[in-house]
């Protein structure tokens, strides 16, 4: 134990080379730590670097859209002109390389992957940087809204990093579309990105930029780059436009509820299925229309070819639902549009049913029940 002055034992080991053991009360001998009692000496000065020095090396960076500042000097470090100035900007020794690249912990040396032509080891260690939340540079770069970074790292990078998915699984292209950063949305998908990862939620990029109503974004998420000659650069991989996320919402669902028609214009011209059912209660586009009583949206989906009778896994049809609703202006346009009054849902209910009492749904729902063996008759004028 090391001697204090009055001859009593201070807590914590002093060895040959007057150092502490690890013990609690050996912070009182390091600076920045408690204060050491006025009748007892603390051991030798701790080495130069503080604790509070060793605190902000650790500094944590989060993946939150509203995470704490990226370092200052970062984005004066990093110019556009990159990748000369990476060094400088960044520790020569990163806490964590990715897996599989060269120097990662793990990676296989007898299958090292090429190193991107003109970098050296320490800029690749630079741009594969990953933080505790499983940010790459590019990750924060978008998040802190650094675009000249961004798009020098996705120029470096090969595609397999730049699909990479932080620990709430958003990849670089979640985050440009997210926050409107059109490009880096470009030049994400000119290297030939997945635009079809699910983040923790199940949306892909194109269900955020529906969600965020970002229509540019969804452009270009649909219709890709544009090479020099002008013709359409081709995508690598397939965009699911049925693809639904947890909430079992596709895209045509989420830009229908937000009523966004140039939203829905656009995925119907990409190829969306109009009739798409959501995965809870099997709605489709036209049935979420009328529960949001959204006459314009109702209209549009009917004008492109919406099935006026789609039934939900109950059987209602979007006139059970707008008759349900006392919504007579939107009963009228199904109505005029040739949905069947006398489907029923598994209450056994017709639309005309649920009108009883309504006198002006009642009106757009002529009395046609009469049935022989069960089945209704219609008569002609």
């Amino acid at each position: 134990m090391a001697r204090a002055a009055g001859g009593k034992e201070a807590a914590g080991w002093e060895g040959e080379d007057g150092q502490c053991d690890s013990g609690i009360e050996s912070l009182r001998s390091l600076p920045g730590g408690r204060e050491t009692p006025a009748a007892t000496e603390g051991p030798p000065a701790a080495p130069e670097e503080t604790l509070a020095e060793a605190a902000a090396a650790e500094e944590r960076l989060d993946s939150s859209y509203g995470s704490g500042a990226l370092p200052e000097a970062l984005p004066e470090a990093l110019p556009e002109a990159l990748p000369e100035a990476l060094p400088e900007a960044l520790p020569e020794a990163l806490p964590e390389a990715l897996p599989g690249l060269p120097g990662a912990p793990g990676s296989r040396p007898e299958e090292p992957p090429p190193r991107p032509e003109g970098l050296s080891r320490q800029q690749l260690d630079a741009l594969t940087y990953l933080s505790e939340d499983g940010d790459t540079l590019v990750h924060l770069a978008i998040i802190h809204c650094v675009p000249a970074v961004a798009l020098c790292c996705i120029a470096q990078l090969p595609r397999e990093v730049l699909e990479i998915q932080n620990d709430l699984f958003q990849t670089p292209l979640h985050l440009a579309v997210y926050l409107e950063q059109p490009s880096v949305i470009q030049a994400l998908i000119h290297k030939g990105v997945n635009p079809g990862l699910q983040d923790r939620n199940g949306n892909t990029p194109l269900h955020l930029a529906c969600e965020q109503q970002h229509l540019q974004c969804a452009q270009q998420l649909l219709e890709g780059t544009a090479t020099a000659d002008g013709t359409a650069q081709p995508r690598g991989h397939h965009q699911d436009l049925q693809l639904q996320n947890w909430q079992g919402l596709a895209c045509l669902h989420i830009s229908t509820l937000k009523g966004n028609i140039p939203m829905m214009s656009l995925l119907l011209e990409s190829g969306a299925n109009i009739d798409v059912r959501e995965g809870t209660s099997g709605k489709t586009p036209l049935h979420l229309a009328v529960e949001c009583h959204n006459r314009r949206a109702v209209q549009f989906l009917l004008r492109h070819g919406a099935f006026v009778d789609a039934q939900m896994y109950n059987g209602c049809t979007p006139l059970h639902l707008a008759v349900g609703r006392r919504d007579a202006a939107i009963a009228a346009i199904l109505s005029h549009s040739g949905a069947d009054t006398l489907l029923r849902n598994m209450e056994n209910e017709t639309a005309q049913d649920l009108a009883d009492g309504n006198d002006d749904l009642l009106a757009l729902l002529p009395f046609d029940d009469l049935k022989i063996s069960g089945k209704p008759v219609v008569c002609s004028e």
